[in-house]
């Protein structure tokens, strides 16, 4: 079995999925779709040129967030890396010593090639590296929710990233841990998005009140949690864990919020807090009515 005292990790990038699905982000739902022709002809194209620039994904963001589940043992990403789109990120992947796998399309667009080649690969090293306690897969495709399920059933932790919006929800609910990868870590969200933000901000906000699962996610984990213990008061810490196994998803800061007692501070009706001491503990509250 892996040792989970010493973490070691294994990172694969279905390539084209995180490019196709940010660029799709940055510019509009099935943009890559319609510009696809225009780019395999003339990247260089002023207007082209600019749009790919705006959708440029950091690679080292990726591999830095990996990172930070325990020591690299292995980084590939899977792409037909003699095309316009991908061919500019070599030296970037490169310098971060990630082994580029060459897909040859031998239909069009290499429909499911990198699902397939990705999925046989990790399997493969799970065997052939028995020491690996991680495994991280990129890409929000359904195709690799049975990858993840086989990959927990061989003990690993299996941590899922993709762009939000276009992750399939039975990847997130297949993995142990799911982020997307607008929010990591040095991660700029999409200039059209800024630029939108400030006109909808009233609009998401009152959106969110109207239809937000969170409340309920973090009533049940609180409920659980109670039942499991046979305690009122519970810790805080493993409330959040068994939140993130109920929903791997899950990111409070995605949420806007900077910790997870901030995120609880924030649905006063659900839960309070007791910070007296360096425990931090937490209870559903018996009266959601009066949460003064």
């Amino acid at each position: 079995m892996p040792d989970l005292q010493n973490p070691r990790v294994a990172v694969y990038l279905d390539f084209d999925n995180i490019v196709m699905s940010w660029y799709d982000r940055v510019h509009g739902r099935n943009s890559y779709s319609r510009d696809r022709q225009r780019i395999a002809e003339n990247p260089a194209e002023p207007e082209i040129a600019e749009r790919l620039s705006a959708a440029m994904i950091d690679v080292g963001a990726i591999i830095d967030y990996a990172a930070s589940f325990g020591t690299l043992v292995l980084t590939r990403a899977y792409a037909d890396w003699s095309s316009p789109v991908n061919a500019v990120y070599r030296p970037q992947v490169v310098a971060r010593a990630v082994d580029l796998v060459q897909l040859f399309p031998a239909a069009a667009y290499a429909k499911n090639g990198a699902d397939i080649r990705l999925a046989v690969d990790t399997v493969e090293d799970m065997f052939r590296l028995p020491d690996l306690t991680h495994v991280v897969i990129v890409g929000g495709d359904s195709d690799y929710v049975p990858l993840a399920q086989r990959c927990k059933r061989l003990g690993r932790f299996v941590v899922g990233v993709g762009v939000a919006g276009s992750t399939a929800k039975s990847l997130a609910a297949a993995c142990d841990q799911f982020d997307s990868y607008d929010g990591l870590p040095g991660v700029s969200a999409p200039v059209t998005e800024k630029k939108a933000e400030t006109a909808t901000t009233t609009g998401r906000r009152r959106a969110k009140k109207a239809d937000d699962p969170t409340p309920e996610l973090l009533g049940r984990a609180l409920r659980l949690e109670q039942e499991r213990t046979d305690e009122d008061w519970v810790h805080l810490s493993a409330v959040k864990n068994l939140l993130k196994r109920m929903d791997p998803s899950f990111s409070e800061k995605a949420l806007g919020h900077r910790s997870f007692s901030d995120f609880v501070k924030a649905h006063p009706t659900v839960a309070e807090l007791d910070e007296s001491t360096n425990i931090v503990r937490v209870r559903l509250r018996t009266d959601p009515a009066d949460p003064a």
